[in-house]
């Protein structure tokens, strides 16, 4: 089954990372906007399209642009837990993104595809691997040695690429049940790896 993942950009002028998986080889490429994203996810025919991406408002929230509380999802409140790093949705360029992610994630459903939100940097937290960074050979190395293939290798590969891979693999744990989700249901959830799955495998 083919896995997408998209390393979102809030604007189109800014590079998102698309990475189309199969079997842990990977093609990855940069795309700008909203139709280039559709369009090349459309192609692709995945079995789930993991986005790093907010996709969904904090619950009591009804707008990016209502002011004051709630400034955090309880996905974000399991992170901050977690000791995981991460921008909250309320922070002024994330607003960009949370309305972008939410509106591809609508685009895609009402195609009938199933998306997943993403985390690239609490995933490569998990699994020990460096955050881009640290710097991209670093992480690229990190992914070659979690037995990523292909286009992976090619010489001007961005960050962007390598954090959309990272999006994929996660795809991939959730299509194998290698995976957890936090938050509240009734919000909107975030996947990450089940790391005592992964052991068990």
């Amino acid at each position: 089954m083919n896995v997408v993942g998209l390393d979102l950009a809030g604007s189109p002028n800014r590079n998102t990372g698309f990475c189309l998986l199969h079997r842990h080889l990977v093609s990855t490429s940069v795309l700008h906007t909203d139709e280039e994203i559709v369009s090349e996810t459309r192609m692709a025919d995945p079995a789930v399209v993991s986005i790093d991406a907010p996709l969904f408002l904090p619950k009591g929230r009804t707008s990016l642009e209502q002011r004051g509380p709630p400034h955090l999802r309880a996905c974000d409140k399991e992170l901050l837990r977690m000791k995981i790093r991460f921008f909250p949705i309320t922070l002024g360029p994330m607003r960009m993104l949370t309305a972008r992610g939410m509106r591809l994630r609508k685009a895609f459903e009402d195609e009938g595809l199933t998306v997943i939100e993403a985390y690239p940097g609490a995933v490569q937290d998990l699994l020990g691997m460096p955050r881009k960074q640290a710097g991209i050979e670093e992480l690229r190395n990190a992914l070659l040695d979690f037995g990523i293939r292909g286009g992976i290798k090619k010489k001007d590969i961005t960050h962007d690429e390598l954090d959309s891979v990272t999006c994929a693999i996660l795809g991939e744990m959730y299509l194998d049940g290698n995976c957890q989700a936090i938050g509240d249901p009734d919000e909107g959830v975030m996947i990450l790896p089940d790391l005592s799955r992964l052991r068990s495998h």
